[in-house]
């Protein structure tokens, strides 16, 4: 009889229990363009950083030379820039990923600059001479560039363009962001505006603002910048009643980038077919 009444306790102890909570790992929206305490807490979150592999090391061996500039708030700032083969007053802006100014963006910016002919092309440095080679570098980066610097280093690479200048941008990630930024940034110099899986900017009022269409590039496996927020900044520019083009591709974050592991070499020819036909026809 006191087995059955021990038995009988032990059930209704656990039967009323709660149950344990199951943790789920939230991924953030990627790349907030707030005040860099909010950039802190994104860069410093173990799901966004898992969204970034780890590059496979590259060294760039061509043209192009690193520059120094001013920006509007007393620091210099540099970038790796590649001159139009004649004088031209056509530019196009290339900002990085969330790695920095690396090699393999300098790569890219050869190409465009080869692709695209009489164009002056200037991969903006972000970051300040720093670059990160792993997931915890790269966040510490992002972490420590404040918004305020991000827009001087911008706005200086608008000025070294120059008044007469007709200036395009594109980027990668945390460099996606930056470009519509730029885009916004440069006012009736814009000549268009190429995003790759960046976070796009929320505010309709600031998007109205905007002199240019917009060519957005998306994953839909991305679980940072989901199809979700790429609806999203569909309707806010339709709200803001500006165009943009979104084109998505079955890919997931980064898929662009020939160093990440998760390379689609078929995604990024087309993107590529589609960001320099968009480019072409801008700077025409």
């Amino acid at each position: 009889m006191r087995t059955i009444f021990i038995l009988l306790t032990i059930f209704m102890f656990r039967m009323f229990l709660p149950e344990p909570q199951t943790k789920t790992l939230t991924i953030p929206v990627c790349h907030t363009p707030a005040a860099s305490n909010d950039m802190s807490e994104l860069a410093a979150n173990p799901a966004f950083q898992a969204l970034h592999e780890i590059p496979v090391p590259f060294n760039y061996q061509g043209n192009g030379e690193m520059i120094s500039f001013p920006t509007p708030d007393g620091k210099p700032a540099s970038g790796f820039l590649i001159k139009s083969p004649k004088k031209s007053d056509k530019w196009l802006l290339v900002y990085q990923e969330w790695w920095g100014l690396n090699d393999h963006i300098k790569q890219e910016a050869a190409k465009l600059h080869k692709d695209l002919g009489d164009v002056n092309v200037l991969a903006l440095d972000m970051y300040d001479g720093n670059v990160g080679t792993t997931r915890e570098e790269a966040g510490q980066l992002m972490q420590n560039a404040s918004a305020d610097r991000l827009a001087s280093i911008t706005k200086g690479g608008l000025n070294y363009a120059g008044k007469n200048a007709q200036i395009a941008s594109i980027g990668w990630c945390f460099g996606g962001m930056l470009s519509l930024q730029s885009a916004i940034a440069s006012g009736k110099q814009v000549a268009g505006c190429v995003m790759y899986y960046g976070r796009p900017e929320q505010d309709v009022e600031k998007l109205k603002t905007l002199q240019t269409d917009v060519l957005g590039i998306f994953g839909s496996q991305d679980q940072g910048i989901n199809p979700e927020v790429v609806a999203k900044f569909e309707k806010d520019m339709k709200a803001a009643g500006k165009q943009v083009t979104i084109k998505m591709y079955d890919a997931v974050h980064g898929f662009a980038n020939p160093s990440n592991p998760k390379y689609d070499a078929a995604a990024t020819e087309d993107a590529y077919k589609l960001s320099l036909a968009y480019l072409k026809k801008k700077l025409g």
